[in-house]
């Protein structure tokens, strides 16, 4: 989820294939509770996608995530979880796109003023982002776990 002042909330998917949006918060909730992620995030849309593509779930330990009744039903739903060490979000692809997100926005002449035009320049971003780039990271992640691991879960170049 990307959050902006606490008003705009994405979440997005992506893959060596495709993006889409999963989820838009309307700027009236601050935060995704955990049962809003579990129930309009992981059932409708998640759990689905990972069913058919036979795909593993990877998240960043968030609290939403690691949640006991997000963890409950993830196993409930026979997801598999990538284990992610604690102190290494760094190593989640993600959060390279959303550096690269972030450096577009704050490109952007003029800068947006306001919400709705931060909402519309980080659609606008997000899709201006080329498929290489995603790619590249996605295939970076052999690479990353490798080194995670050789590192004993400390620090990593990543």
């Amino acid at each position: 989820m990307l959050t902006f002042d606490g008003v705009c909330h994405f979440g997005e998917v992506f893959s060596d294939e495709s993006r889409f949006s999963l989820y838009r918060a309307d700027g009236r909730q601050r935060v995704c509770v955990v049962w809003r992620y579990r129930d309009e995030i992981l059932r409708p849309t998640v759990v689905p996608f990972i069913h058919d593509h036979h795909l593993m779930l990877q998240h960043d330990n968030a609290r939403p995530h690691v949640a006991r009744i997000c963890t409950q039903f993830l196993e409930a739903e026979n997801i598999p979880v990538l284990a992610w060490p604690a102190y290494s979000p760094d190593m989640s692809p993600i959060d390279h796109v959303w550096d690269a997100l972030d450096r577009r926005i704050r490109q952007r002449v003029p800068v947006p003023a306001n919400i709705q035009q931060l909402c519309t320049a980080i659609e606008e971003e997000w899709t201006n982002i080329p498929q290489a780039t995603i790619n590249n990271l996605i295939n970076s992640m052999r690479r990353r776990c490798v080194t995670l691991r050789e590192a004993n879960s400390g620090h990593t170049r990543y």
